[in-house]
């Protein structure tokens, strides 16, 4: 045969088998399901989340407060707020999740981090169903809630957090409070080592800082576990936004009863570089009563805010507290809900004392108290040890 002949045998060949593939997938039975629904789900007519949520909002104990993480005035607040982003309509063959039970099923997710399965034991819904409400909440939440998380948009509100902080904690010209977190997750498929930590486990990061009353004004997640504090730092909005041209920082200005004029700082631990805007402790450990010594200990002091506040948030949303079990993604939505949620209670008149009931808050250390922190040897510029050691000298003449 010839190469032509042989050609158009094979190309004959490929159409038959395409044809016959066509027809037998054609004729070919679907599946028949075991169980259109279970028996558990069928009687989510006798008592399904709905009527839970009703019957936790009758009892005078409290108990939806701790149910949902929020009184109920507060539930329905956000139920109206993100209600017609979370609705889905219903079908001929069976009526949609009601928008209240996304809601309860998110919140409570958030609150204990049970996987799926074991709410859908509660709230007689299908894990995979779960698995796409709470992603799809969490994201309206982020959206609605966002204006309570933001950065100040001018001199006069950076001002007045400075003031606070002074007041509050006595250290002047300080703006904010930087850390990071790190949020245990599943090992991410295909990922290596990218978001294996110094821990021994997989996380991804939350970079936030916050203000003297423990309200994050920043938040940044996702960046790979294995980086340090200071290098997700260097490479995040945060960033660009402390020292590019818009930071619409307050101008130079001494420190009380002094004449050098100094910049309005941001105070960090030892994994952050020394700059003109981040302060960060001495090395080592000073000697007790010294200048460096006295410096770290008001440091330390004003410094424990961010850990009050990731504390404050870990102790109410439990899903922090454990392994998440969903990939990076949907795992910074999850993390970055807390973080809204976490200013929105807080400013709330309804949920305040609940969020945050008295003696929540640890008290601060005394100097004798402290310990070393870690650092990290980091090169820094002779201006901003000088800056450093104004604070320290003003410190320790106060």
């Amino acid at each position: 045969m010839s190469d032509t002949e042989i050609e158009t045998a094979l190309s004959a060949f490929i159409v038959l088998s395409a044809h016959l593939y066509l027809l037998l997938r054609k004729n070919k039975k679907p599946r028949q399901r075991r169980w259109w629904m279970t028996t558990h789900h069928k009687t989510r007519n006798q008592y399904d989340g709905t009527r839970l949520l009703s019957n936790l909002i009758q009892e005078p104990s409290g108990q939806f407060d701790n149910f949902c993480r929020m009184s109920s005035i507060d539930f329905e607040y956000l139920l109206q707020l993100i209600g017609p982003r979370i609705k889905k309509q219903d079908t001929v063959f069976r009526d949609s999740i009601p928008t209240k039970v996304r809601l309860a099923v998110t919140l409570r997710f958030l609150a204990t981090g049970d996987s799926f399965k074991s709410l859908h034991y509660l709230f007689k819904i299908s894990p995979q169903v779960i698995s796409l409400i709470v992603p799809e909440v969490c994201k309206a939440l982020c959206e609605a809630l966002r204006s309570f998380v933001k950065m100040p948009q001018n001199e006069h509100e950076w001002l007045e957090i400075a003031r606070e902080f002074e007041i509050k904690w006595q250290f002047p010209h300080c703006l904010g409070a930087i850390d990071g977190k790190h949020i245990k997750i599943q090992s991410p498929i295909n990922s290596g080592s990218e978001f294996y930590n110094y821990k021994h486990n997989f996380s991804i990061i939350l970079l936030a800082v916050a203000d003297s009353d423990y309200n994050f004004l920043f938040a940044d997640v996702g960046t790979h576990g294995r980086m340090s504090d200071g290098g997700v730092f260097n490479d995040s909005m945060l960033y660009n936004k402390i020292y590019g041209p818009d930071s619409f920082f307050p101008q130079d200005a001494p420190l009380p009863d002094r004449h050098l004029p100094v910049p309005y700082v941001f105070v960090a631990d030892g994994a952050f570089a020394l700059s003109k805007r981040i302060m960060k402790p001495f090395p080592g450990t000073p000697p007790v009563g010294s200048q460096n010594r006295k410096f770290n200990s008001r440091l330390s002091r004003a410094r424990v805010v961010i850990e009050c506040a990731f504390g404050i948030m870990t102790s109410v949303f439990g899903v922090l507290k454990t392994n998440i079990l969903l990939q990076p993604e949907k795992a910074s939505i999850i993390t970055l809900t807390c973080v809204v949620l976490h200013n929105f209670l807080k400013k709330s008149q309804h949920s305040y004392r609940m969020y945050m009931p008295e003696g929540n808050i640890d008290n601060v250390l005394e100097e004798q108290q402290l310990r070393s922190l870690d650092q990290v040897p980091i090169r820094t510029t002779e201006n901003a040890r000088e800056i450093r050691n104004e604070y320290a000298s003003y410190f320790y003449s106060h």
